[in-house]
């Protein structure tokens, strides 16, 4: 089994304590996101768990932890983008995560540390010479600090749509991302990083950008030394590559705020959520009605 820690949520970021102590206990029950009263106790123990998988935005209250995972094969895919907190509300300072993103890679390898550029969208004042000069900013403090770049353009989500109201934020046209993407493969190759996509149809290749898994097979047996016997994840858009995974956040309480996010419905009701969080809690966010049984 592998563990996806999380597309929901920014576990690393806002919830490491809860994490470490499921660590701790060797399990976390997950509430199923299509069925409330569905919950499922999932092992948390190198015996059951081939690898980790860590989506974040900031790490660093997990980088003095790094110790107590040590028995897992695990890696991070690290989200840095180039906006402001027009769009990104609550985010630390980019300088600060480039230092974050450089320690984690300091401690654990480069090859363990995927950089996301994730979501590329554009609006009034974001084009592609705005991406390109902070992409080559970005790639210039990240060099010999990640082997790999991914990126994916926005796609219109009913929740994107909604908390992009009043901005002027849109998607880019398929000229467009063949325009960019391949002047980005020669920044990120310049660079020393091999540049793939995520869930994208378009057709890259002719500028040596192949198609991506976040979770990935062939990586995760470089990691582990594991052989695995890896399906396609049903559960993703038709363009994800990822192979099958366990989820075990949860939507509606990531505090980042950032307008393009898919997995908030609003601000106001990823904090309402966040306070039904305890740490020692076995459920990331509320608690288990005693009318509902844990399977």
């Amino acid at each position: 089994m592998i563990l996806s820690i999380s597309r929901r949520t920014d576990i690393p970021a806002f919830y490491a304590e809860w994490f470490f102590n499921r660590v701790r206990e060797g399990f976390a029950y997950v509430r199923n996101p299509m069925n409330a009263r569905q919950i499922s106790r999932i092992p948390i123990h190198p015996d059951k768990v081939e690898c980790l998988v860590f989506w974040t935005k900031n790490p660093a209250p997990m980088l003095s932890r790094l110790d107590e995972i040590k028995p897992f094969a695990f890696y991070f895919q690290f989200t840095l983008t180039p906006y402001g907190r027009d769009l990104e509300v609550r985010l630390p300072d980019k300088d600060y995560l480039v230092e974050t993103f450089r320690e984690l890679s300091d401690r654990i390898g480069a090859e363990r540390v995927i950089w996301r550029y994730d979501p590329i969208l554009t609006s009034q004042e974001i084009g592609e010479d705005y991406h390109l000069s902070h992409f080559e900013d970005l790639a210039a403090k990240l060099a010999s600090h990640t082997k790999r770049c991914v990126i994916s353009f926005i796609d219109p989500y009913r929740k994107t749509a909604k908390n992009l109201i009043g901005t002027t934020v849109s998607a880019l046209s398929d000229s467009e991302i063949i325009s960019l993407a391949g002047k980005m493969a020669l920044i990120a190759q310049r660079h020393g990083m091999e540049l793939q996509t995520c869930a994208e149809t378009c057709n890259l290749t002719a500028w040596g950008i192949k198609h991506g898994k976040c979770i990935d097979d062939e990586l995760i047996e470089t990691i582990s030394g594991i052989s695995l016997k890896a399906r396609k994840d049903k559960n993703q858009r038709p363009a994800c590559r990822c192979i099958e995974s366990v989820d075990i956040g949860a939507y509606d309480s990531c505090l980042h705020q950032c307008l393009y996010c898919y997995a908030n419905s609003s601000p106001a009701k990823a904090f309402e959520r966040n306070r039904m969080h305890h740490p020692d809690a076995p459920l990331l966010i509320g608690d288990i009605p005693v009318s509902v049984s844990v399977g």
